[in-house]
């Protein structure tokens, strides 16, 4: 009878090449099949030409010859049309504001969750989890009834005398934020109190040993060993937003358009799969590329630091 493995022998073959191998497989595997693949799908598309309701293929044999046709007119339109901007730069600065009102309302949060007795951190942490057990539109759709000129917010004015008349609070850019930094507040909070709680506190103790007040200690201690939650926070409420379409879509008016609402008319109304596609390669890149460059400066700058 074969002798069970023993946890040693477990770890020796995870660590061993074979084991390094699988580690990394798994999750490259899940990138290549969940989005690279799909990605490759949309960038096919984007360079295609449409048929009636077909694609037509961007190699054709014919004849002995081998023909590539790629149809470049859609990136070529985006490039010169000054809506597609607009629509660029609005996602990309309501992200920006999103994720900097996130980052500042989080942090509080997370540094209270992370120094609060260990006993009542996962009543804090159920708080905070506790909107994920309700349908994301039905949350969305509760801010119309709050904000709406006779919603609960402005009947409140009202009756208090705070106001004569309606504020204009829905289909603004202010309800659009709203919605959106309530949204996306868990996922800032989760990763900056998962970095916060692990921090030696130790480290306060002596920085204040050597004379430092406790905002000075929180400045040079507490941020810089926060830095990897607050981008993985950042992150994980940048991308999201860039791409948002329920949010803008129900809280939003026509002067907050941002790329999910042109992706959405150009996919359902035009009817042009291939446009569509080419407004999503250029939304991905738009947010690949600076990330996989941050990515790249945080590697050498953590590899410069070890040396």
């Amino acid at each position: 009878m074969a002798r069970l493995s023993s946890p040693a022998d477990w770890r020796d073959r995870l660590t061993g090449p074979w084991g390094r191998w699988l580690v990394i497989g798994v999750p490259m595997g899940f990138l290549l099949v969940f989005f690279l693949l799909p990605f490759l799908v949309v960038a096919k598309i984007s360079v295609s030409e449409m048929e009636n309701v077909a694609f037509k293929d961007l190699l054709t044999w014919s004849d002995g010859v081998l023909d590539l046709r790629i149809k470049l007119g859609n990136y070529l339109f985006i490039a010169g049309d000054d809506l597609y901007f607009s629509a660029y730069l609005s996602s990309l600065q309501y992200a920006a504001i999103t994720t900097v009102l996130c980052l500042v309302l989080a942090y509080p949060f997370a540094y209270f969750m992370a120094r609060s007795p260990a006993d009542r951190r996962p009543a804090l942490l159920m708080l905070v989890m506790l909107p994920f057990w309700t349908s994301f539109l039905l949350r969305v759709y509760a801010w119309k009834m709050l904000l709406a000129d006779s919603g609960v917010f402005n009947n409140m004015a009202l009756a208090l005398g705070l106001v004569s008349e309606p504020v204009k609070m829905m289909n603004t850019p202010f309800s659009l934020v709203l919605g959106m930094v309530y949204t996306y507040l868990p996922f800032m909070i989760l990763p900056l109190y998962a970095n916060l709680v692990k921090m030696d506190l130790r480290l306060l103790e002596a920085a204040q040993d050597l004379g430092a007040t406790p905002w000075q200690a929180f400045w040079r201690i507490t941020v810089p060993l926060s830095r990897s939650g607050i981008v993985a926070g950042s992150l994980l409420v940048f991308i999201p937003c860039v791409g948002e379409f329920v949010i803008p879509e129900l809280l939003g008016g026509p002067q907050t358009l941002m790329i999910g609402r042109v992706l959405w008319d150009e996919f359902f109304s035009n009817n042009d799969w291939p446009m569509a596609a080419s407004v999503a390669v250029v939304m991905v890149l738009l947010i690949i590329v600076p990330v996989a460059l941050f990515s790249k400066y945080q590697a050498e700058s953590s590899q410069g630091a070890r040396t």
